[in-house]
């Protein structure tokens, strides 16, 4: 069953560039998205996936940056993917979205490969204590039956070869991703997003090229807010992060 209007709101992205329905009660997209897409480093012309796309924020972001590309999503929950078509059309953008399971998917995708493929999957195993209870909030930080393996083993069996694998995640979960790509895919990067300065990243982003021997290179943390701690009603992101967040600034890993 899709959302009604009253179920929803329209939220402003890249400085209101482009504007994201979303539900009110349940998952809702921050940062991170917007970070995962100014990572993909796609050329006019090439073809991208997300797995798990949500209500279509990543790929909204990444259409607004770069035209002319070949854009697809994956989407478990009918009602977010639902949501990320509706987003499509009202952004004026051009990409597709796929109602599937990632250990299921539709033949259009199964059959498919790309250029880059990028995911920002569930955070919690499904017996995780911590994870979110409710509806679509639930599933979207549960991984449920796919493991995070399963995630970056899926989305590197839809790439072509040398293509790009791009994964934002909790950072207690790198050694996960690692193994996880381990004689699959090199060159890899990892880019750290801190809060503040002196304190621990709890995200990264890691991008990785399938097939490629390149080493790995821990690159130096992203710092998204001046000063030690928050003191103002208003942001305090530094201004480069400031013009990936509203200004379509891409990230080069």
């Amino acid at each position: 069953m899709s959302f009604t209007d009253e179920q929803l709101t329209q939220d402003d992205f890249l400085g209101g560039s482009i504007k994201i329905w979303q539900p009110k009660n349940g998952y809702r997209a921050a940062t991170d998205p917007v970070f995962l897409a100014a990572a993909i480093g796609a050329k006019s012309g090439q073809s991208v996936l997300e797995l798990g796309c949500g209500a279509g924020t990543a790929l909204a972001c990444l259409c607004e940056r770069i035209e002319g590309l070949d854009v697809h999503g994956l989407e478990i929950q009918a009602d977010y993917a639902d949501l990320a078509r509706r987003n499509a059309v009202d952004n004026e953008l051009r990409f597709a979205v796929h109602d599937g399971d990632l250990l299921n998917m539709p033949e259009p995708i199964r059959t498919a490969s790309f250029d880059h493929v990028f995911t920002n999957p569930p955070f919690y195993e499904a017996s995780a204590s911590s994870a979110p209870k409710d509806g679509g909030r639930d599933t979207a930080h549960r991984i449920g039956e796919a493991t995070l393996s399963d995630w970056i083993a899926v989305g590197l069996r839809r790439l072509k070869p040398r293509g790009y694998f791009t994964i934002i995640h909790r950072t207690e979960r790198l050694a996960d991703i690692l193994a996880a790509l381990h004689g699959k895919a090199g060159d890899v990067r990892i880019l750290p997003l801190t809060s503040r300065e002196g304190r621990s990243a709890g995200r990264v982003i890691v991008r990785s090229r399938k097939g490629s021997g390149g080493a790995l290179e821990l690159l130096s943390p992203l710092i998204l807010h001046q000063g030690i701690s928050h003191s103002k009603d208003e942001d305090s992101f530094w201004p480069e992060v400031r013009n990936i967040l509203r200004n379509t600034q891409p990230i080069v890993m």
